[in-house]
């Protein structure tokens, strides 16, 4: 697998070199990278070709796994496989993170592969070139949209707080899987060993909106151990993780088949914070690709509170420095060459309410305040979040605060510190 420009532990890289060996378990490897890569090709959403929408996959090497991950073109469908130490047999030459071509010969490749074909895998170039950490030619060779980079920072902070809700396992898991509708939602929920579809919300289920999203699951079927069904409290998006032998593949889904992870807003409380950039320039020295990041370790390491320490991590992952394993529950380190500065730039509703603080727009009346703006005054409720702008009224908090609500809490937290 050619790859392009991005880090490693022995620093930026032109072409990294990361892993050459015998995968184990070659057929279903095969079958799960054509999923990425096929998720990569889709859009689920309107789905009509149109040129520029083909992205490589990201790959990153930990250590003692590679994971490669990718977005749909439409940004709804975030696609993940981890091939796990169980099923390399080969030689780490470096830990880090970048793009790899998975073109149209290596897609005949791959799926010629048969039970007991070999496979032998190599992430990079025979030829390391390592280049200065000022080399412009590293963020200019991975070719990462705007929108994959706000989607990787929106999906951990989202699968962060999810909880495992259903597992099948077996031929159960292939039969779910193959009976779902092609169409509509529908919400899903353990039922003594089985998984029960119903076309309302149930306790404890999770919404599954646009079931052909998980199409590339469906190849995978023969090699399946067992299906995990992830989802968030307020059962909106979900994640479903068929492990199989020796690795995982994992789809997380977005709410609805037209919305994208890339809006979703789950980042921007904590992006609002003061200390954020500060500690995750802290937290992010720490990094040192490893498969999982422990926050207890890092805050003890960092010397600050485990909360602010989830918090640079969201900013981290703004940056595409950190991703979240919901197998393991824990942060894992990759790292993408993108500058910190493109936090506010890819945030464009926090810029908007630095503006409105800037501007001396918030005036604050306890758990109330009133924020002035262009379109006339804003009223905002600290204690749960509303506001009285059209965007709170038309999604109730499911989009993540609106400027109004981030600006008035940006100034409360302030009051507080004086106060103190």
């Amino acid at each position: 697998m050619a790859t392009s420009g991005g880090r490693a532990l022995s620093g930026p890289a032109v072409a990294p070199r990361f892993f050459s060996g015998v995968v184990t378990q070659a057929a279903p490897a095969a079958a799960a990278l054509l999923g990425v890569a096929d998720v990569a090709l889709a859009r689920y959403h309107q789905p009509q070709a149109r040129p520029g929408w083909v992205r490589d996959p990201v790959v990153t090497c930990n250590g003692d796994r590679l994971r490669f991950e990718s977005f749909s073109a439409c940004g709804g469908v975030y696609a993940r496989l981890d091939l796990l130490n169980g099923a390399l047999d080969g030689e780490v030459f470096d830990r880090g993170t970048t793009n790899v071509d998975v073109n149209a010969p290596l897609r005949e490749a791959l799926a010629r592969i048969g039970a007991r074909d070999p496979l032998h895998l190599g992430v990079g170039l025979d030829e390391l070139v390592v280049t200065t950490m000022d080399g412009a030619v590293v963020e200019k060779k991975v070719p990462l949209p705007e929108r994959w980079l706000r989607g990787f920072a929106e999906v951990q902070v989202i699968a962060s707080g999810m909880d495992q809700r259903g597992e099948l396992t077996g031929m159960a898991a292939v039969r779910f899987l193959r009976g779902l509708p092609k169409k509509g939602t529908v919400w899903v929920a353990q039922a003594g060993r089985e998984l029960k579809v119903s076309h309302r919300q149930v306790p404890g289920s999770v919404q599954l909106a646009g079931p052909n999203r998980l199409g590339t699951l469906l190849p995978l079927l023969r090699f399946a151990k067992s299906l995990r069904v992830y989802g968030p409290a307020d059962a909106a998006s979900s994640a479903w993780e068929l492990e199989l032998p020796g690795m995982r593949y994992t789809l997380t889904l977005s709410p609805e088949r037209w919305r994208g992870f890339s809006g979703e807003g789950a980042v921007l409380d904590d992006l609002a914070t003061d200390e954020a950039e500060n500690d995750a320039d802290v937290v992010g020295m720490l990094l040192n690709f490893e498969p999982e990041v422990e926050i207890g370790l890092l805050a003890d390491r960092a010397g600050m509170p485990a909360d602010r320490v989830r918090a640079a991590l969201t900013q981290l992952g703004v940056a595409g420095r950190v991703g979240y394993d919901l197998s393991e529950a824990a942060h894992f380190h990759r790292e993408l060459p993108y500058d910190k500065d493109n936090v506010i730039l890819l945030n464009p509703r926090l810029a908007k309410a630095r503006k409105l603080v800037d501007a001396g727009a918030v005036r604050l009346e306890g758990e109330l305040a009133t924020v002035h703006t262009s379109g006339g005054a804003r009223r905002v409720s600290l204690t749960d979040g509303s506001c009285t702008c059209e965007w709170w009224w038309d999604h109730r908090g499911s989009r993540g605060p609106c400027k109004h609500v981030l600006a008035a809490r940006i100034v409360a937290r302030a009051a507080v510190e004086v106060s103190r």
